[in-house]
C-alpha cells in the first residue's frame, strides 16, 4: 500500500509540475504533437509504400518471348535453365494457344479476331512468365535471359520499374530524416521544460533533501512529468491519424489515383499507428526528462 501511495503522490506532483509551468509544458506538448502527427503519417506512408512494393514484387513479371521455330524439347531445356538462375523464384510456360485463349476472354473484339487463327496461322509467340525474388535485381535477370539461345524478346517494363522503386526509397528516407530531426527537437524541448521545473522548485528540493528524502523519491516526479507530456502530446496525433486516414481511404475509395495502387485498409494499420505514437510519445517524454534530471538535478 505504501508503494501505491508514493506512486500516487509522484503522479500528483508530476501533474502539478505540468500545470505550474503551463506555457513551457504547452510548447513541449505542441512540439510532440506536431512531431507525432508527422511520425504517424510517415508510418502510414511507409506502410503503404512497402505494401505497394510488395504487390509490385508479386505481380511484376518478366515476359520472355521465344523463337517461333523453337522445339518442345528446347522449351523444356530453356525453362530449366532459367529456373536455376539466381533471383528467379518461378517460371511459367505459356503456349501461344494459351495466350490466344486468354486474349479471347478479354473482349468480344479479340475473340472475333483470334477465333480465325488456327495453330499454324496463330501469329502469337510461346512465352515464359518469370518471377523474381528481389525486384531490385530484375534488370540483371532480364539481361541474363536475353543472352540465351531461342529467346526472341524480353520485356518487364525496364526503366520505369527501377525508377519507381528509387522514388519510393527516396520518399521513405526523407520522411525518416525529417522525423528523426523533429524527435531530437522534441527531446530538447521536453528537457528544457523539466529543467525550468527543476529550477523553479530548487527550494522545495533542498527542503526534501534536508528532511531525508531519497534521491529516487526526488527524481521520480520529474521523470513522470516527462512521460505525461509525451502521453498528452500523443493524443491529438492518434486522433488525427486515425480519422484522417479513414477519411482519405474512404474519399479515394481505397486506392491512390488508380486501382494499380491500392491503399492499406485502416483496420490493418491503425492499431500499429496508435501503439507506435503512444509508445514514441512516452519514450520521447521519458528520455527528455531523464536527460534534464541527470544534467540539472545534481543529487
Amino acid at each position: 500500500m505504501k508503494a501505491f501511495r508514493i506512486f500516487g503522490k509522484n503522479i500528483s506532483e508530476s501533474f502539478k509540475g505540468v500545470f505550474r509551468n503551463f506555457s513551457l509544458s504547452l510548447a513541449s506538448i505542441s512540439c510532440i504533437t506536431i512531431t507525432l502527427v508527422l511520425v504517424g503519417f510517415s508510418i502510414i506512408l511507409s506502410y503503404n509504400v512497402n505494401n505497394f512494393t510488395t504487390e509490385i514484387e508479386k505481380d511484376l513479371t518478366i515476359v520472355v518471348f521465344l523463337d517461333r521455330k523453337i522445339e518442345t524439347e528446347e522449351i523444356n531445356v530453356l525453362q530449366t535453365r532459367i529456373k536455376t538462375m539466381d533471383n528467379v523464384s518461378n517460371v511459367i510456360y505459356n503456349s501461344k494457344e494459351e495466350v490466344k485463349k486468354e486474349m479471347q476472354k478479354e473482349s468480344e473484339v479479340f475473340d472475333s479476331i483470334m477465333s480465325q487463327y488456327t495453330e499454324e496461322t496463330n501469329p502469337l509467340q510461346d512465352s515464359f512468365l518469370v518471377k523474381v525474388d528481389d525486384i531490385n535485381g530484375i534488370g540483371d535477370v532480364a539481361d541474363e535471359i536475353k543472352k540465351l539461345d531461342k529467346v526472341d524478346l524480353v520485356k518487364y517494363g525496364e526503366g520505369s520499374v527501377e525508377e519507381l522503386v528509387k522514388i519510393f526509397d527516396i520518399v521513405k528516407k526523407i520522411t525518416y530524416i525529417a522525423v528523426a530531426a523533429l524527435v531530437l527537437v522534441t527531446v530538447f524541448l521536453v528537457s528544457n521544460t523539466i529543467k525550468i521545473t527543476i529550477q523553479s522548485r530548487r527550494r522545495e528540493i533542498e527542503i526534501r533533501r534536508l528532511v531525508g528524502a531519497s534521491n529516487s523519491f526526488i527524481r521520480r516526479p520529474f521523470f513522470f512529468e516527462g512521460i505525461i507530456l509525451g502521453f498528452l502530446g500523443a493524443l491529438i496525433p492518434v486522433a488525427a491519424c486515425w480519422y484522417g486516414y479513414v477519411y482519405i481511404f474512404n474519399r479515394l475509395h481505397g486506392q491512390l489515383f488508380t486501382a494499380i495502387i491500392p491503399l492499406v485498409k485502416p483496420s490493418n494499420i491503425m492499431h500499429i499507428v496508435v501503439i507506435s505514437l503512444l509508445g514514441i510519445g512516452i519514450v520521447v517524454g521519458a528520455f527528455g526528462s531523464y536527460r534534464a534530471v541527470r544534467k540539472y538535478l545534481k543529487i
